[in-house]
């Protein structure tokens, strides 16, 4: 069976994304609905502006695998492998998701906390005397 993959990242979200084509618009995600997975319709929206740019949301069945982080990375990093599995079908769609920014990997992580300090780069109360 021919499948395209795009593996997607955000923050510590890794997402794999498997497209099936000849599908009927099945999401499964870690063996879930799509609408359960990810309630809000923005969340499930986001996750597939890159095929409703090209209105392939019924021609593929979406086989996604997400591990770490929380919705919203998985979200990006989802949105992400779908962009990258679409480009791996067909090299002719990569100006227009370009444009829309769906290919850039967005690297920014949390920041450690260092010792000494409350967080990152708070520090504790400073009190003269």
């Amino acid at each position: 069976m021919e499948e395209f993959i795009g593996i997607g990242r955000r923050k510590t979200s890794v997402s794999s994304v498997r497209l099936r084509p000849n599908g009927t618009g099945k999401i499964d995600v870690n063996g879930r609905k799509l609408e359960e997975y990810f309630p809000s319709e923005i969340q499930r929206d986001t996750i597939l502006s890159p095929l409703k740019k090209f209105n392939l949301t019924e021609r593929f069945d979406i086989v996604i695998r997400l591990k770490g982080g929380g919705i919203q990375g998985q979200m990006i990093a989802t949105r992400l492998g779908i962009s990258r599995a679409l480009l791996e079908q067909d090299e002719t769609r990569r100006p227009d998701l370009k444009d829309l920014g769906y290919l850039t990997r967005d690297s920014r992580k949390r920041e450690r906390k260092k010792y000494g300090l409350a967080g990152a780069r708070k520090r504790f109360q400073f009190s003269k005397r």
